[in-house]
């Protein structure tokens, strides 16, 4: 549903309640069409090891000659260690290290969504750090690029950054840290970067 969304530029909302006018119809019909010949591929095993995940993607590269254009994981915490460690941190740290094998393998880059420590509730400024990634600090040193969304509003009801977000880049291997906003509708499925990245923070 988030897919089409984004591809027809609907709001999720009125996807899930159904309440589509004209001018929405044309714009999922569009949508439907575009999705049902795109080459993407979606599995929703879930607990899927490294080497589960390896073996999968090492069988759709041949399907595409070779070559597979992304592997998005959502999320990191959700994959399965092997089971040779008692300790979900050093598990995590194997699982980081698989992902950045498999990257260099298949010459795909590989985009893996990660959950956030509870410590950022805690914080007064609650823009996350680097220190919040949850369990395992093999991804800051894995990672070639690490970024962070953040929403004020999310925290702050009267926030004057109403429709706004924040994408902090925190680790960049090749450039560099900074942040930029992008703003759009509430609900919106897509936004717009504004100009104002990278600015360098050390």
């Amino acid at each position: 549903m988030r897919m089409l969304g984004s591809v027809g530029r609907l709001d999720q909302s009125v996807l899930k309640t159904g309440r589509l006018e004209d001018e929405h119809w044309g714009r999922l019909n569009e949508a439907v069409v575009k999705l049902s010949d795109a080459p993407v591929y979606i599995d929703e095993t879930p607990g899927l090891t490294a080497l589960e995940l390896r073996a999968r993607a090492r069988r759709l590269a041949r399907r595409f000659d070779g070559r597979l254009g992304l592997i998005v994981i959502d999320y990191l915490q959700l994959m399965a260690g092997s089971g040779r460690s008692d300790n979900r941190a050093s598990e995590l740290g194997e699982i980081s290290r698989s992902l950045k094998a498999l990257a260099k393998e298949l010459q795909v880059p590989i985009i893996a969504l990660s959950q956030l420590s509870r410590t950022v509730e805690q914080r007064t400024d609650k823009r996350p750090m680097m220190s919040d990634l949850r369990e395992s600090g093999a991804i800051e040193q894995d990672a070639d690029l690490i970024m962070f969304m953040y929403r004020d509003e999310y925290y702050n009801q009267d926030s004057p950054m109403k429709g706004l977000a924040e994408c902090i880049i925190g680790k960049h291997r090749n450039g560099p840290v900074g942040k930029s906003s992008s703003h759009g509708r509430d609900n919106s499925p897509n936004s717009t970067m504004l100009p104002m990245f990278p600015r360098r923070q050390r």
